[in-house]
């Protein structure tokens, strides 16, 4: 397929990004504990945080890198 003239290709293939979060987030296994703590909150807390901003930091650079 041809792309118009004066624009690249999009690159869909870093939504791929998003499997992270999701893996990182249903392997409960992983996180399913009270240490380390971070600031006197168990590590199954922090974790999950930790990840909501993994996450919005990986779909802003999907974001960038498609627009």
């Amino acid at each position: 397929m041809a792309t118009q003239p004066g624009r690249e290709p999009k690159r869909h293939w870093l939504r791929i990004l998003f499997v992270l979060p999701f893996v990182g987030m249903l392997w409960v296994s992983s996180y399913n504990r009270q240490t380390p703590e971070l600031f006197g909150f168990p590590f199954f807390y922090w974790y999950q945080l930790l990840w909501v901003m993994i996450s919005a930091a990986i779909a802003g650079i999907v974001y960038k890198a498609e627009h």
